[in-house]
């Protein structure tokens, strides 16, 4: 993808999301029936799907103004602190970005980074409180660092989203400090956390978007 992200991959990657989403919704609400509220992949699974009706009404709209409708969407359907959480993602990440049309890998890389720094702004949480943030944060590091290299190839995002992978898996024996699975205590430990583990998704999505419309050599 040398040519960078246009508004065709921004949509496949959010329907993609919420194809992903949908296949694991049910493995979702187990983690959090461990350790929050038993809603987290119901709640993502309804933000997702609503954000998907509005997919169509965007072609034609720029990846920053994709984002920003995704933000508002999620913000307004999705319940507990996921609407906000991901709803700050996406809102940051499409800061700045309004009016191009196609964005370089470093600009892409740039606004996800954006994303996560406004996710640790508004949870207050930081790298080892088992929540999204221990995905978040070095999963868009690894993508800065591809974008650096001049072009995000499947195979260096597929790499992305297997780092996003193991780091979701290492929050299992974590201790958390935010949110209703911190009020567990040592409880909480030996659990993988939901946040994270849908956070995770937003990698494979990306690496399955980029490896379907890359054309074969």
């Amino acid at each position: 993808m040398a040519n960078g992200i246009t508004t065709a991959t921004a949509l496949r990657w959010l329907e993609r999301y919420a194809g992903i989403l949908a296949e694991n919704k049910d493995h979702l609400t187990a983690l959090d029936s461990a350790i929050g509220d038993a809603d987290h992949g119901a709640n993502m699974h309804r933000g997702f799907q609503a954000v998907l009706a509005k997919l169509p009404g965007l072609e034609g709209k720029d990846p920053g103004e994709v984002f920003k409708v995704t933000a508002m969407t999620l913000i307004s359907t999705v319940g507990g602190a996921s609407g906000p959480l991901y709803g700050t993602f996406f809102l940051q990440a499409g800061a700045g970005l309004a009016g191009r049309p196609t964005l370089s890998p470093q600009e892409f890389a740039a606004g996800l980074e954006k994303g996560v720094a406004g996710v640790i702004q508004r949870g207050k949480a930081a790298a080892g409180d088992k929540t999204m943030v221990d995905v978040l944060e070095p999963a868009v590091a690894a993508l800065r660092k591809a974008a650096e290299a001049g072009e995000l190839t499947p195979s260096a995002l597929a790499e992305v989203a297997a780092q996003a992978q193991e780091c979701a898996k290492a929050t299992i024996p974590l201790l958390a400090r935010k949110g209703r699975a911190s009020y567990l205590g040592e409880r909480s430990r030996g659990h993988q956390d939901p946040g994270a583990t849908s956070a995770a998704y937003l990698f494979t999505a990306l690496a399955e978007t980029f490896a379907l419309q890359t054309p074969k050599p």
